[in-house]
């Protein structure tokens, strides 16, 4: 039996329109004569990218630079180490910082957060290792040997690479991490928006960051016997201890 046209065309299924891809040419064509609230429209329906607000963008720099620039065991380390080997040997141990919880932050984002989310047992083996090295690592700030002038030059601040990778095990860098992944990644997160955060996140982190360093240099102003520089380190080793806190508690 043969349908007709108009009977046969109810059981036509037409394959879905494909997405646009982004070219320039086509970037070009949406742009043209467009107000500002139509070209974000747009730009949303086009692949790869899902565009950040800027609700969105001014939250994600507000959260960057609170969470960057508050107390922590990256600045309370930074402040420790201006302190006891000023600004030109502490210099890696910034950039290591920002360099390692950058890199930190993409590698999330392109996929490492689903791990956590299918083997829960992984994040808390993460945060008790976190915890254990962090009271080793207080130890370790509280028991340096205090040394004044030019003995001050045979201690050894913490490498480029000893910073970077101490993001993992850090607490608060893992939970700043999660929540720009989580929160401020317009879902679901794309390797173009996660690296655009991540790139943001480094820029506001390391003025925050540097304020910190630079208030340990100014503090040797004071520092300036053994017995200070210990009292020092020791309450330094102690707020390290209590940035844990929000971790131990229920």
């Amino acid at each position: 039996m043969t349908l007709s046209p108009q009977v046969s065309s109810h059981f036509c299924v037409q394959a879905p329109n494909p997405q646009p891809t982004a070219s320039p040419g086509l970037l070009l064509k949406i742009i043209k004569n467009r107000t500002p609230q139509q070209l974000l429209f747009k730009l949303s329906n086009v692949t790869p990218f899902i565009i950040m607000t800027y609700s969105i963008l001014s939250g994600l720099m507000l959260f960057c630079l609170v969470s960057s620039v508050t107390p922590g065991p990256n600045n309370l380390m930074l402040l420790a180490s201006g302190a006891n080997f000023g600004i030109q040997r502490t210099v890696p141990h910034a950039a290591g910082v920002v360099f390692g919880f950058t890199f930190m932050i993409i590698v999330i984002g392109f996929g490492a957060i689903q791990v956590f989310q299918s083997f829960p047992i992984a994040q808390s083996l993460l945060t008790s290792t976190s915890i254990i090295y962090l009271i080793y690592l207080a130890y370790k700030i509280g028991s340096a040997t205090p040394k004044i002038g030019i003995f001050a030059r045979s201690g050894t601040p913490i490498t480029f690479l000893q910073a970077a990778a101490f993001q993992w095990v850090n607490p608060k860098a893992w939970a700043m991490a999660l929540a720009a992944i989580t929160i401020y990644t317009p879902q679901p997160p794309t390797n173009y928006n996660v690296i655009v955060v991540a790139l943001i996140f480094g820029a506001i982190n390391l003025p925050s960051i540097s304020c910190w360093l630079i208030l340990g240099v100014q503090m040797r102003r004071f520092l300036t016997t053994n017995e200070r520089l210990r009292v020092f380190n020791w309450t330094m080793a102690s707020l390290l201890i209590v940035s844990l806190y929000p971790i131990l508690a229920p």
